[in-house]
């Protein structure tokens, strides 16, 4: 009979320890802090980051501040050269069952436009935890898309089409392994899905654009436009995304239920191996060279809207690290 109890005890004790393991599904009940509470927390960080001041913030004791990936003191980083809170371009993700925000916005940092992706996390309704991750050097030509987000980003997913939340990050994650098979069927997209990248359209475009890759003001590809012109799930088909070794980690963090939004702070990983891509399904076009992209990763902010259990919309950003980087919150 002992030696029943201390087996049963040693079960219990793996799945406690199981338990403990996976992330918080929800904050203290005593202290939560609801979606108003949350947009409030990013609209006073901003405020204070673009005064300059931290002064009356409430921030927890041993907070952790990362800015593109490196761990830093509140005052660096943006904070120096914070010159205008975003006005007309912002996109709110909030999720009271992590105490987490988000804001996908563009700002100025010394009168010049950046894209910013933040992250905070609350705890007993003071900041925890503070991502930035920064684009900066916003091309002229991508203005135009970073005026005022798109309508769909902004709008309460009515209930008849919400998902589950564990559904909701299944349909994200799909989106990558999508990219890492080179197979636009593993994800639902809808067929009005849109991809932009610091505000550039990379998917469903209508006319010949660039690449994000290509230098300012060079003549456009109109073969290379052609994969552009495909839709999320073609344009993944084409193959040329093959280039991408893998997204590892994925970080799918934030998961707001009433908007549909999904927002993570993904590590795309370039070996460097893959020089020439053979694309499918651009006629006149057999491959890709990839003589500009090194070995290198790129840490980006991703958000995804998820209506009807399919992905309409995707807001990206991101930045070039060296290769083997960390995220600063492994």
């Amino acid at each position: 009979m002992r030696a029943k109890l201390l087996a049963m005890a040693a079960i219990v004790g793996v799945l406690l320890g199981a338990i403990s393991a996976r992330p918080a599904r929800a904050g203290s009940p005593a202290a939560q802090c609801d979606r108003a509470c949350l947009q409030g927390m990013v609209d006073q960080y901003i405020a204070a980051m673009v005064k300059h001041d931290a002064t009356g913030l409430p921030l927890a004791p041993g907070y952790k501040y990362t800015k593109n990936t490196a761990a830093i003191e509140i005052g660096d980083g943006l904070w120096v050269g914070a010159s205008e809170a975003p006005t007309t371009f912002k996109i709110y993700a909030l999720d009271p069952t992590s105490q987490q925000a988000g804001l996908f916005a563009v700002m100025k940092e010394f009168d010049k436009p950046v894209i910013l992706a933040l992250r905070l996390k609350i705890e007993d309704g003071k900041i925890a935890e503070i991502e930035h991750v920064i684009a900066r050097n916003v091309r002229d030509s991508s203005m135009p898309n970073l005026t005022t987000p798109r309508p769909g980003l902004l709008e309460t997913v009515p209930l008849a089409e919400r998902v589950s939340r564990d559904e909701m990050y299944r349909i994200a994650d799909s989106y990558f392994e999508a990219i890492e098979h080179s197979d636009g069927s593993i994800a639902p997209f809808a067929d009005d899905c849109v991809r932009r990248e610091n505000g550039m359209q990379t998917t469903s475009n209508t006319v010949l654009t660039h690449d994000p890759s290509d230098p300012p003001n060079s003549p456009i590809d109109p073969l290379h436009a052609q994969i552009r012109m495909k839709g999320c799930r073609d344009n993944i088909n084409t193959r040329a995304l093959s280039y991408i070794t893998k997204i590892r980690p994925r970080r799918l963090i934030i998961i707001d239920e009433e908007k549909g939004l999904v927002f993570g702070f993904p590590m795309f990983v370039h070996r460097g191996n893959v020089r020439e891509i053979k694309i499918v399904g651009i006629p006149g076009l057999d491959t890709l060279q990839m003589k500009g992209l090194g070995t290198s990763d790129l840490e980006a902010g991703e958000m995804f809207k998820i209506r009807g259990g399919k992905i309409h919309e995707i807001e990206a950003m991101g930045f070039i690290l060296p290769y083997g980087s960390k995220t600063g919150w492994e």
